[in-house]
Order: structure tokens, then sequence, then C-alpha cells
């Protein structure tokens, strides 16, 4: 099962926690730093698609069309 954008912020700060102690040998943390990069790259790319989404507006015909908040 696919773990949710919270657990995996939780999980990253329990890693940046541990990387910022000094007190795991080097393998781990590279380890730990790899483990981390990639729920960066995951993290980033859901809230990358969450703002895509919420960029644009359902109209009463049920499409989807840019919102720009500027002009709104």
């Amino acid at each position: 099962m696919a773990k949710k954008f919270e657990e995996k912020v939780k999980e990253l700060e329990t890693i940046i926690d541990a990387l910022e102690t000094g007190e795991i040998d080097l393998e781990d943390s590279i380890n730990k730093y790899t483990e981390a990069m990639k729920l960066v790259k995951e993290c980033d790319e859901e809230l990358k698609g969450i703002e895509e989404k919420i960029t644009k507006i359902a109209l009463e015909d049920g499409k989807l069309e840019d919102f720009d908040v500027e002009n709104a």
C-alpha cells in the first residue's frame, strides 16, 4: 500500500533528525540520505499534481478551465 503524503513527510523528518545527530555511520548516512531524496521527489511530484488540480475550476458543464487568481 502506498504511503500517504503526511506519512512520507513524517518519515522524512525522522531521517533528517537522524542525520543531524551525526551518531550514525557513513554507510547508514548515505542510505538514509538516498531514502530522503526519494521521499522528497515523491512529495514534490505529489504537490505538483495537487497544484495543477487546484489551478483549475470546474465549469457548469463539468469541463475544467484554468483559474487565474489575479483576474478573479
